[in-house]
């Protein structure tokens, strides 16, 4: 059992990885494009997936910026969150799961997902605003069409949360009747 559960985490570490690199290759690209298209718009269709808002800029310079913060913000959490997602693998300890570094890291997953969900739904709403008066921007919606799960993920790793919380203060009373 232990040898699986073993095999199971340096995958689960391999693939968080993985992940955080893609992640973080997504957000430096979101990021680049910003620049580019403030500083020299006529590259951007040789850039990471063509995204091309630059149009709004001249006649909508806010919805331009809102934009792009939106993105910018989306992508950067979701990094961040894998990022701590490694950080909570490489400190997990089997023998003794109940460790209060472990209980505020998996805190720190539920706000990371609760806060990529709200910025995805309010920029959701933005992208709908913006749609709704004629700007082509619907191709934005890929960033944030996972808005809900994010928000029930939040929900579900909070739970967690809260039980390991209380699985430390049990295991810490334990340990000072033992």
């Amino acid at each position: 059992m232990k040898l699986s559960n073993n095999i199971v985490l340096i995958g689960l570490k391999i693939i968080a990885w993985i992940i955080f690199v893609g992640l973080s290759i997504e957000a430096g690209g979101v990021i680049v494009n910003f620049i580019f298209s403030i500083f020299k718009p006529t590259v951007l269709h040789l850039l990471y997936q063509k995204l091309d808002i630059s149009i709004i800029k001249q006649n909508k310079p806010l919805l331009f910026y809102l934009l792009y913060c939106f993105l910018i913000a989306v992508t950067v959490l979701k990094s961040l969150l894998f990022y701590n997602v490694i950080i909570l693998l490489r400190h997990l300890d089997l023998q003794k799961p109940f460790d209060p570094f472990i209980s505020k890291q998996i805190m720190r997953l539920s706000y990371f997902t609760f806060s990529i969900g709200i910025i995805s739904e309010i920029a959701h709403h933005l992208t709908t605003f913006a749609i709704k008066y004629g700007n082509d921007v619907a191709y934005l919606s890929a960033y944030w069409a996972e808005k809900n799960a994010f928000i029930t993920m939040s929900a579900i790793i909070y739970i967690i949360a809260v039980i390991f919380n209380k699985g430390v203060e049990l295991q810490n009373e334990n340990d000072l009747t033992v």
